[in-house]
This record gives C-alpha cells, structure tokens and sequence, in this order.
C-alpha cells in the first residue's frame, strides 16, 4: 500500500486518495506491514491487493459483484473476487457453481479452466471483496481492521455516479451494503452467496448474467461476454 493512490488508474485516484489522510488508512497500512512481514502468509500478493480498481477505473465500471475476502488457500487469490489462476485445480466451489449458474442461465459452453476472471474486468466488472487480503487458512482474518471502511467508501463514490451501475450482492454480507446505495437510478440483483451452504437456496436459477445483460442493454450499455473470462 506505500503506493497508494499513485498506483491507482485516474479515475479512482480522484476518488479514494483522500482516504490516505484518515487516521483507519494509517491504521490498517501498518498493521498490512507488519502482517506481509510476518511468517505467515498473506494473500493476495501485495501487487495485487488493489487489482480489482486497478484493472477497471471509475468510470468504466458497469457492473459490481461483491465478494467477502479473499480465498485463503495457496495460489488462489488474484485480487478479483472469485477469481482463481487456470492453474488451479480443483476450483473453489463457489467459482464452479458461478460457472454451472452461466452454463444454465446462458447456454453456453466456455473453458471454465480460464477461471482468472480478467476478461470480466475488461469489459467493466468490478470484482471487488469487502476485505482485500487475508491470512492462509484462516478466512475474514482481516476483518475489522480497516478495509471494509475503504471498500465502503469506493462504493459510496458509484453510488454519487450519475451513469448506472448494476450491483450484483451474493448472499447477506453483500447484501448489506445496499444500505450505502441510496441514488434510485442503479440497479440490483440480489440472491443467496454460490457457496455450496447456500446457492440450492436460490443461487442456482438466479440468472443474474442474464438480467444483468438485460439491463445494460436497456440502458444503452455494451452487454457483458461472460464466456470470456481471460483478458
């Protein structure tokens, strides 16, 4: 994070520099320190830790899916929520029912070992996780220790955006956050997380890539290519 916001496309840079300055930022910079200088590992690797902004800016976001933290096993976080590199194997469950959803809502068949999910950025998903690093095997270590504070406030500045935006909230952590999403003219689509505990719940047959398409199409956006999930 010492090249924060430097590091960060234009757009957001405008955005969340201003949070460099907050007394939570300086908190949670120094408490990234001394976790990524530790014996324990850390993921995302620190490059990646601001991924998700990175690879789509402020103004080129037309979709929003929202994921908790990072995974916590090895070589698998990328900075893109739910993304994982091809060469993992097995993938992580939520990743496959995220695919068997656009398999079923679609009726499309795509190289689901192409799972990093960049070809989804480019064209204006915003992959982001409410805490952006985590400790090995120890899902929401991070939790309560600054991020969501800045994951909020990058969703408080789409909500200000004049151009709609369609956030996709998978299962209640998510789905709480549509308290920060107060401007009527954004859309969502909301449904149990893909986890395997909850997606026969309603995930699966949400079809979600498709109404979000639709939508996009409705206002005069490009619709988004989900079989193309490598850039």
């Amino acid at each position: 994070m010492s090249n924060f916001p430097e590091s960060l496309p234009v757009g957001w840079k405008k955005q969340l520099s201003a949070e460099k300055q907050k007394p939570y930022f300086k908190k949670l910079c120094q408490f990234l320190k001394h976790e990524y200088g530790s014996s324990v590992s850390i993921f995302p690797e620190r490059k990646n830790i601001l991924r998700a902004f990175k690879e789509v800016d402020f103004s080129e976001v037309k979709v929003v899916i929202l994921g908790q933290d990072p995974y916590h096993g090895p070589s698998q976080a990328i900075g893109l929520s739910f993304g994982v590199p091809a060469s993992v194997f097995p993938k992580p469950p939520s990743l496959k029912n995220i695919f068997k959803e656009i398999k079923s809502d679609l009726g499309i068949e795509f190289d689901e070992s192409q799972s990093e999910l960049s070809g989804w950025a480019e064209q204006g998903v915003l992959l982001l996780n409410t805490v952006l690093t985590v400790r090995r095997s120890q899902a929401f270590s991070h939790r309560d220790q600054g991020w969501e504070n800045f994951t909020d406030q990058a969703i408080r500045c789409l909500n200000e955006r004049k151009d709609p935006v369609v956030f996709i909230l998978w299962g209640s952590a998510a789905q709480k956050k549509k308290s920060l999403i107060t401007n009527k003219h954004h859309y969502f689509l909301e449904s149990p997380h893909p986890s395997p505990l909850s997606a026969h719940r309603g995930f699966l047959g949400c079809r979600h890539f498709s109404r979000a398409n639709q939508i996009l199409e409705s206002i005069g956006k490009k619709p988004i290519d989900w079989s193309q999930t490598v850039a």
